[in-house]
């Protein structure tokens, strides 16, 4: 009976142990344990950090942010709080989408609209700014004119045009203006789709918080006013300083000469002359007050408008480019 008794009470502390075991998982300390980090971040499923906010129950931001989390291995959890902070700026709308015309089409330029364009640009205040923008940054313009053979008149009459020599580089945040207008445009919200993906792109490659770069109300940045795709493949670090900063003067300056570079400028060749009446090939037409003006505008003339597609906006550059270089004779 005394070993009988042992044999019980054995039995009965065996499986009470077990049972205790049994309660708690048990854990191999020679298998490493999956963390946050190695956890894939293309799973579809995997949204630790919900999308609220504005764009809480937008399906497009959704499958953007999916695109970008399979195409650019961005985290979904980063990007999800990121649009959380987005905001839908109801003038960025407006003014991207305003109200059709339904008059007739006009058959020729509105009477004086070229002169009211030049008005904004070609005045003294342009004309004295660019002197001392290019008097304290003339090594700069002289380093990218002979390193992108571009004339350095150009260089600075494109960001004076652009931001009155960066006093005007736009006060709207990068992010909300490209979000607003990629998913709640239609007109060009394939583009600003686009944009979008290159700012975010642009963002990490250089270091910024996607939530701190100003600019235009259509994404354009920096006192050259780059859009995101143009700052990724045409921007330069000119200042030597491990960086691609468009709000930097230097930076800024090389990277436009380069943009007009890489659209083949021509360096010392003419850009346009103004002519007596009208017919033959690359000539333009320009409603002034005093009558249309007839220019024949040459290669340059059009590299400028791969800036901006507009005759008005190329010669404005070319009209203040040749203001301020005459007076720095």
């Amino acid at each position: 009976m005394k070993n009988t008794g042992y044999k019980r009470l054995f039995k009965l502390t065996l499986t009470l142990m077990l049972s205790g075991c049994a309660s708690n998982p048990v854990v191999k300390i020679d298998e490493p344990t999956q963390t946050i980090a190695t956890i894939p971040e293309q799973a579809p499923d995997f949204q630790r950090q919900e999308l609220i906010g504005t764009y809480a129950n937008s399906l497009p931001v959704q499958k953007f942010i999916q695109h970008m989390v399979l195409e650019h291995h961005f985290s979904a959890d980063y990007l999800n709080s990121l649009f959380a902070k987005a905001q839908r700026l109801d003038y960025v709308i407006r003014l991207e989408s305003p109200q059709p015309y339904l008059g007739p089409k006009p058959t020729h330029p509105s009477p004086g609209s070229w002169t009211r364009y030049r008005k904004q640009f070609i005045t003294e205040a342009h004309i004295n700014n660019g002197l001392a923008f290019w008097g304290s940054n003339a090594d700069a313009i002289q380093k990218a004119s002979v390193t992108y053979g571009v004339d350095p008149e150009y260089i600075v009459a494109i960001i004076g045009v652009e931001t009155f020599f960066g006093r005007n580089v736009g006060k709207t945040r990068i992010l909300d203006a490209l979000t607003t207008l990629a998913f709640d445009t239609q007109r060009r919200a394939k583009y600003f789709t686009t944009e979008l993906e290159n700012f975010l792109l642009m963002t990490r490659e250089e270091g910024y918080e996607p939530l701190n770069p100003v600019g235009s109300w259509a994404g354009a940045m920096g006192l050259g006013q780059f859009m995101p795709s143009s700052f990724r493949s045409l921007a330069v670090d000119f200042n030597n300083d491990g960086h691609r900063n468009l709000w930097d003067q230097q930076d800024a300056i090389g990277s436009v000469a380069h943009y007009f570079s890489k659209n083949g400028w021509q360096n010392s060749k003419p850009v346009a002359e103004q002519i007596q009446g009208q017919g033959g090939e690359a000539i333009i037409e320009l409603s002034a007050i005093s009558g249309s003006e007839y220019w024949h505008v040459h290669h340059n003339f059009k590299v400028i408008k791969k800036y901006n597609n507009s005759d008005k906006y190329a010669m404005a550059v070319h009209q203040l480019a040749q203001a301020i270089k005459l007076r720095r004779l």
